[in-house]
């Protein structure tokens, strides 16, 4: 008998068989019926989608598999993999269609629409959802020179959720580092006294017991 975890290594080749043979429909049906608790269902995803992108069906490969098969490792890696597998889709179009597949991720897309230049985007998700103060960080410092604007956008936000407890062993090294670069930005921006009145604000609103204020405090005259 063949163990049940193994199944699906067997029937994804009966499945391409099928779609050897030109029965690219029987095949999809066929990979579908073997979803199942020992079946991953991203291989299944990446054979339904092979088929129909065969067949020249790209807009209901996209539409059915295309952002579940390519999945990869990080978001940034998920939306670049869609982007090369469906060259004809607008970045703003796939950006947009991964969002609303991960609800409550908004922010986790913030590389991946920046990346994209779609810098409005990215900005907007950033501050719907928890995003990493380091990435944020690093776009600030990236961006003050050639776009400030973003660049003091994303530094208020890596800001934002530092107040709030949100990054991974975030020291008083990274809350300097969110800190000097949104005002660096703020300098190109033309708006400093404007930007540290925002930050000041941010700051005051620490809930008891943050670190934040005991760091920044001194220097924002809290």
């Amino acid at each position: 008998m063949v163990p049940a975890g193994a199944m699906w290594a067997y029937r994804r080749w009966a499945a391409k068989a099928l779609a050897a043979m030109g029965k690219k429909s029987e095949a999809i049906r066929y990979a579908e019926s073997c979803r199942g608790p020992w079946t991953n269902d991203g291989e299944v995803d990446a054979i339904c989608e092979e088929i129909l992108l065969s067949s020249g069906m790209v807009e209901e490969a996209y539409t059915r598999y295309g952002l579940q098969a390519n999945r990869g490792g990080t978001y940034l890696a998920t939306f670049r993999a869609v982007a090369r597998k469906y060259p004809d889709k607008s970045a703003a179009t796939i950006l947009a269609d991964l969002v609303e597949a991960s609800p409550g991720d908004e922010g986790k897309w913030f590389a991946a629409a920046k990346g994209a230049g779609l810098f409005d985007e990215a900005l907007a998700l950033a501050g719907r959802a928890p995003c990493d103060p380091k990435t944020l960080t690093r776009a600030a410092r990236d961006f003050a020179q050639d776009r400030p604007a973003f660049a003091l956008g994303a530094g208020l936000l890596a800001l934002h959720w530092i107040v709030r407890g949100y990054g991974y062993e975030i020291t008083a090294a990274d809350v300097w580092a969110a800190y000097s670069a949104t005002m660096t930005a703020a300098e190109k921006n033309g708006n400093v006294a404007e930007t540290r009145e925002r930050v000041k604000q941010l700051v005051a609103g620490e809930a008891p017991g943050g670190s934040v204020a005991g760091i920044l405090g001194r220097n924002l005259g809290l």
